[in-house]
C-alpha cells in the first residue's frame, strides 16, 4: 500500500462536499509530476485530503477506489484521474504550520513542494499526521 496527499481549495471542492458526494474522480491535475503520481495510485491506497489556500490543513482520509483513467474533463490524453472515496474526517485537522514545525515531517512533499497538488507521503509521515490529527 502507498500513501498520498491531494489538495483542494475548499471553496471549489471541500471535504464536506466530498463526504456528501460519497465518491469523486480527482480531476483538473495539469502538472506532470502530480499526473505521474495519479498514475501510480492503486486501489486501496490511502490519501490525505488537504484544504489548500483556505484552512491550510489536512482534514480527512480518503482511499483510492479506481486507478488512473482518461480525465473526462479534457480530450487531451496526457491527463488522468483516479476515483476516491472518503474514509473519515480527522478529529483535529492538522495545519500546515504544525507540519512545518514538526521535525518528523521535514521531508514531507507538501512542505518541500508546496504547489504540487498530488504528492506521495511515506508510511511514517502518514501515520504521524494521523496521530497529530487524533486518529490511528
Amino acid at each position: 500500500m502507498h500513501y498520498w496527499l491531494v489538495k483542494s481549495e475548499p471553496f471549489k471542492y471541500s471535504w464536506e462536499q466530498f463526504v456528501r458526494d460519497g465518491r469523486t474522480f480527482w480531476d483538473g491535475v495539469r502538472n506532470y509530476q502530480a499526473r505521474n503520481n495519479l498514475r501510480e495510485m492503486k486501489v486501496g491506497d490511502q490519501v490525505l485530503f488537504y484544504h489548500s489556500n483556505e484552512g491550510l490543513q489536512v482534514v480527512g482520509i480518503a482511499k483510492v477506489v479506481k486507478e488512473a483513467y482518461q480525465d473526462p474533463t479534457t480530450d487531451d490524453a496526457n491527463w488522468v484521474v483516479v476515483d476516491l472515496e472518503p474514509v473519515k474526517a480527522l478529529p483535529k485537522p492538522v495545519t500546515l504550520a504544525t507540519m512545518k514545525a514538526d521535525d518528523k515531517l521535514a521531508n514531507l512533499s507538501l512542505v518541500r513542494q508546496g504547489r504540487l497538488s498530488v504528492c506521495a507521503v511515506t508510511a511514517a509521515e502518514f501515520k504521524h499526521i494521523l496521530k497529530l490529527g487524533g486518529t490511528k
